[in-house]
């Protein structure tokens, strides 16, 4: 049995186990930079292997006895779902198959590119040579072509000198939803390149520690793709490394010429509109405006209500003197103050009366209290607006 495991070994590695005595036998070590994602047996003799290189996919093909890598699939820059015959895992978190089919089915998507779906043959006896990709279909949308827009992925420093990656998407949003160790990789959106494209928007998506994903408004940005270590490094007591990344990204989207303050909305929900609240009140001279979808507030009851205490490894637990204590300290429902200088960014917050995980009281409280602590001061010259 092959399993795919991060003990002792952050960024991932697979073993075999053996069925009849329990030994364990490692096939292919852990990459110190990249990610394992998943692995999935072919044609007998060879495995599949998706590796995350920074927040991008990579296929390689390995010998299944050994481990050797045999050779890498060609792949252009985004995400890949694997495809098993007629059975489907629909995205790269998984995949399915049986060992001995010999061909392979794989939908990409990137940020320009809608879906294209490729076939793989591995009925050629000899691994060593590369199988030929060919391409089976690929979607159209009417009116946009990837020659339209220029994507770029530069890398920056945050507060404490860790490097961080954003992918730009030219011709503005910040988006984000850090945490519980989700990668966010390179998907299309529709929606998004209509903005880039008839409003001349760039969409910045930053990769920051926790793992998730961010948008911003003018500026897009998104997020954890760097392993075990890079997702502790942005949960409980270090949380703030989060929002330090964040905001790290929106000052070199505005240094860089990007775009400026005034112009860069950022965008997020459940997870990542506790991202928002907290960066916007933590430095509101940098955005221009806030979209905050069913956010997390209150980080001393979150636990208290659904499935809220399913996050007390994550977040920490309130009813704990020492967590309390840093849960406090961000908590957005809780530290809500008009700046010194300058005005709040406009803010949208949205909730649903239905929202079995984040519950409504979320943002109705901290639509409360930030209405009675910003909107009677004359100086303030945007409005808030809640949506359900």
């Amino acid at each position: 049995m092959l399993i795919l495991t991060n003990n002792k070994a952050p960024m991932f590695k697979l073993i075999r186990v053996s069925l009849k005595n329990g030994s364990i036998v490692e096939v292919v070590s852990e990459n110190p930079r990249h990610r394992l994602d998943w692995a999935a047996p072919v044609a007998n003799d060879r495995l599949i292997l998706s590796y995350i290189e920074d927040v991008k996919d990579a296929l390689y093909v390995h010998d299944i006895h050994t481990g050797y890598r045999l050779y890498r699939i060609p792949l252009e820059v985004g995400q890949v779902s694997v495809f098993y015959s007629t059975r489907s895992i629909l995205s790269i978190s998984g995949f399915f198959g049986k060992k001995d089919l010999t061909e392979i089915f794989f939908g990409f998507e990137s940020f320009t590119v809608p879906t294209i779906i490729y076939r793989i043959d591995f009925s050629s006896t000899d691994k060593t040579i590369a199988a030929e990709v060919k391409e089976i279909r690929r979607v159209q949308v009417k009116g946009m072509t990837e020659s339209d827009f220029n994507v770029e992925q530069v890398f920056f420093e945050s507060k404490d000198k860790t490097r961080e990656r954003i992918s730009a998407n030219h011709r503005r949003i910040l988006d984000v939803s850090p945490g519980f160790n989700v990668s966010d990789m390179p998907y299309f959106s529709i929606s998004r390149l209509f903005v880039v494209k008839y409003f001349r928007g760039i969409i910045a998506c930053a990769n920051l520690r926790g793992g998730g994903l961010p948008v911003a408004f003018h500026v897009i940005i998104t997020l954890s793709e760097y392993g075990e270590t890079w997702h502790m490094d942005g949960m409980r007591e270090k949380k703030q490394n989060v929002f330090n990344d964040f905001i790290s990204a929106a000052e070199y989207l505005i240094d860089n010429k990007y775009t400026c303050s005034k112009k860069l909305a950022i965008h997020g929900g459940s997870n990542g509109g506790l991202l928002m609240a907290v960066c916007s009140q933590q430095h509101p001279e940098l955005f221009g405006a806030v979209l905050n979808r069913v956010g997390v507030m209150d980080m001393l009851r979150f636990h208290k209500f659904t499935v809220g205490g399913a996050w007390v490894p994550e977040y920490g637990d309130p009813d704990s003197e020492q967590d309390f204590r840093f849960l406090y300290k961000y908590s957005p429902l809780h530290n809500i103050r008009f700046p010194d200088h300058g005005q709040w960014p406009a803010t949208l917050l949205m909730t649903a009366d239905h929202d079995d995980r984040v519950v409504p009281s979320h943002t109705l409280k901290y639509a409360a209290t930030l209405y009675e602590k910003v909107s009677f001061l004359l100086i303030q010259l945007s409005r808030f607006v809640m949506g359900r």
